[in-house]
């Protein structure tokens, strides 16, 4: 695991916005929001990324075959 990430913390302690959105590649307000809607779960937060960057991606997929 990268220590940039600060992962080696407690996994019950929340994650700081700018360490997030890093890990993730999302901005600062994408990430933002997801810690609001998901903390403290890490893994629940984890898991929104995921699934946000996948409906970004599918979405950027759709506007780029018109």
């Amino acid at each position: 695991m990268n220590e940039d990430y600060d992962l080696a913390t407690d996994h019950d302690k929340p994650y700081e916005i700018a360490a997030f959105a890093k890990k993730h590649g999302l901005t600062l307000r994408a990430a933002e929001l997801i810690l609001f809607a998901y903390s403290p779960s890490r893994a629940a937060c984890d898991t929104a990324a995921t699934a946000f960057l996948t409906a970004v991606a599918a979405q950027a997929k759709r506007q780029s075959a018109r």
